[in-house]
């Protein structure tokens, strides 16, 4: 693989998700910076900035920590010009008393010329994350980050969801038809219709090699593409996972290859795949 360093944005951000000639670029509290992908292209390593920032809808009531982000395929009305972003709280409420383990946030995104707003319009939940054996491992010992990442197929409308499990040292997949707008049940809390996942709903599950603290990740050609760790101590890195072999088919240690920094981002724009880190840090990722 070929790395290259293309552009430089603001620093300490987590995931995001690219459509059309928009990058959006999240923080751990739902706000998000709006970037031109025509300036990152050229941009030649040099720092590029937001176009527009935003919040999204109600983070002070509900605020993804967007560990992983994806647009999906639904659009919430004819003409709108984004189809709708899905992002995880992850662990965010991992304090509280309902830590939402396992719940993404959906949303509306539209544009005004420059200007970008967002209404969140769903939830998304898996409905067994207590459930060792299936969710959580098998073992006795509590799994490390037990709030799980997802990613979404497109193309055949197939929701994944993947979890770190500490006990058999792997990461498990489920995949799921993936929710519609008009799906679940309504939430008063949220104002928004709630879909739960059940166990009877998977389609299909596998386990992969275990992945140190998962970060970002996006579906494409048939695979999840899915980065990792922190730094030194434990070093970033990409995996590839073939959903129709149900195995891992590439590894990647980011950080013996040069690219050091905590691993938060990954998109594909045009066939290309895009890498980011936490302090803002684009690479362009040639496999």
């Amino acid at each position: 693989m070929q790395i290259t360093k293309i552009a430089k944005t603001k620093s300490g951000v987590q995931d995001g998700a690219i459509f059309g000639k928009y990058l959006f670029r999240f923080d751990a509290a739902g706000n998000c910076g709006v970037y031109d992908m025509e300036s990152i292209d050229t941009a030649g390593g040099g720092e590029v900035m937001p176009i527009a920032e935003f919040r999204l809808d109600r983070a002070d009531l509900i605020a993804p920590h967007s560990n992983s982000v994806v647009f999906g395929a639904e659009y919430f009305a004819e003409g709108d010009e984004f189809p709708l972003l899905y992002t995880n709280i992850y662990n965010n409420y991992a304090a509280a008393a309902d830590k939402l383990i396992g719940v993404s946030c959906v949303y509306r995104i539209t544009r005004s010329g420059e200007k970008f707003e967002s209404a969140l319009v769903g939830l998304i939940e898996i409905g067994f994350t207590s459930e060792r054996g299936l969710w959580r491992s098998s073992g006795e010992t509590e799994d490390a980050r037990p709030y799980g990442n997802f990613v979404i197929d497109r193309e055949r409308g197939i929701y994944y969801a993947f979890v770190m499990r500490d006990s058999e040292r792997s990461t498990r997949y489920f995949s799921f038809e993936l929710p519609r707008l008009t799906d679940g049940i309504f939430d008063e809390r949220f104002g928004v219709k709630r879909v739960t996942l059940s166990a009877a709903e998977i389609k299909d599950y596998f386990d992969t090699p275990y992945h140190h603290f998962i970060q970002g990740a996006c579906f494409f050609d048939g695979k999840i593409y899915s980065v990792e760790g922190f730094g030194e101590k434990i070093h970033p890195a990409i995996r590839v996972i073939d959903t129709t072999e149900r195995r891992q088919v590439f590894y990647l240690d980011f950080f013996e290859a040069g690219a050091p920094f905590e691993s938060e981002f990954i998109d594909f724009h045009d066939g290309r795949c895009y890498y980011g880190d936490h302090y803002g840090n684009l690479y362009a990722l040639d496999f």
